[in-house]
């Protein structure tokens, strides 16, 4: 493939084409409104760095949850620490939910932002963006959302949801190529440049070039893995994603289920019936070492999954899981009956022998 920009052989052309065929792609299937607002990184957390960093000044007031991963959680201390940004991190409520109550009731009149995961990626719990959304807007404050759990199985809605910057990565929900990944950014909003280089125009000018895509996308793109990325939304759109995530949700809910029963398993998140999830269930067994956990799992079962604290320090604050971390099962459409019933009998095996 050749570099998007740079110069106008057949190959540059093609892979422009691509490129945009991809930000146009992804601009529709988050509902938004303008392809040129869709800025291409290479995860979501540099799209997260690119946000945090690029809007707040000194004095600004941002308000965030503790269901955050440490790629909203580090810049946010960070901005606090060397630029003198005030930062509330609101406490969650029942099973580590977000308390909507507790972030309307942080608000100042320096605050400036709402800053949140659409979903833990511990726990599985996901935040109501519509909500979310009124109380920003109702309130004149900007509205930032780490999608990284959520984009490609539950909906997003930009416009409806009124969120004023997204954050997304490819590798996960939307199976695309690892180091893909992405930011929308509404008209209204301004970033200062994460970074400057070369963009293929203005090529005179000393700064960074005003106009999106090129005022965040400094240097050659991932142009290969952005075409992956393409073919992977393609690929869930083809498939359908409600039928997508009812896939997962019954796999995860057989997997629940037939856990949560066991003697000494301990299952951590929101799970009433009547709540939309991420496909994930993390449990601990007994006082067992997570870590020792997916050991067992992996070598005598064959069921990968993952241990530890996942980047999500607030949450095990939360639970008291500092030490002993969590196992962590995460559920794809690729996954069979089967195989969900093999990592059942794995836990019950283990539980019981930890009695």
């Amino acid at each position: 493939m050749g570099n998007s920009g740079r110069g106008s052989g057949s190959t540059s052309l093609r892979a422009s084409r691509v490129i945009y065929e991809a930000r146009r792609t992804l601009t529709e299937f988050f509902g938004g409104t303008d392809p040129s607002r869709l800025v291409f990184t290479s995860n979501s957390t540099e799209g997260l760095n690119m946000a945090i960093r690029g809007i707040f000044v000194p004095g600004d007031h941002v308000i965030t949850t503790e269901l955050e991963h440490n790629s909203v959680l580090r810049p946010l201390y960070g901005e606090q620490e060397q630029n003198g940004i005030s930062l509330t991190i609101v406490k969650s409520g029942k099973q580590g939910t977000v308390d909507y109550e507790g972030i309307e009731a942080a608000i100042r009149p320096e605050t400036r932002a709402v800053i949140c995961t659409h979903a833990s990626n511990l726990t599985g719990n996901v935040v109501n963006l519509y909500r979310m959304g009124q109380i920003a807007k109702r309130n004149g404050l900007l509205f930032m959302v780490d999608a990284s759990q959520t984009a490609g199985v539950l909906p997003i809605d930009i416009e409806r949801m009124q969120i004023d910057v997204l954050c997304f990565t490819g590798h996960k929900s939307l199976m695309g190529p690892q180091g893909t990944g992405g930011l929308y950014v509404r008209e209204e909003v301004e970033i200062r440049p994460f970074k400057s280089g070369g963009t293929g125009v203005h090529s005179f000018l000393k700064k960074q070039p005003e106009e999106y895509p090129e005022h965040l996308e400094a240097g050659t793109l991932n142009g290969h893995g952005i075409a992956g990325l393409l073919a992977a939304v393609q690929e869930i759109e083809r498939i359908g994603q409600r039928q997508i995530y009812e896939k997962e949700h019954r796999l995860m809910t057989l997997f629940y289920e037939a856990v949560r029963q066991i003697p000494g398993v301990k299952i951590y998140g929101d799970f009433f019936e009547e709540n939309v999830r991420c496909p994930i269930v993390a449990l601990n067994i007994g006082n067992e070492d997570s870590s020792q956990i997916i050991d067992w799992l992996q070598e005598e079962y064959g069921i990968i999954t993952r241990a530890g604290a996942h980047c999500a320090p607030l949450m095990h604050a939360y639970f008291h899981t500092e030490k002993q971390g969590m196992v962590r099962f995460s559920f794809s459409y690729y996954n069979k009956e089967e195989e969900v019933l093999a990592a059942v009998r794995g836990v019950k095996t283990i539980a019981a022998a930890q009695q």
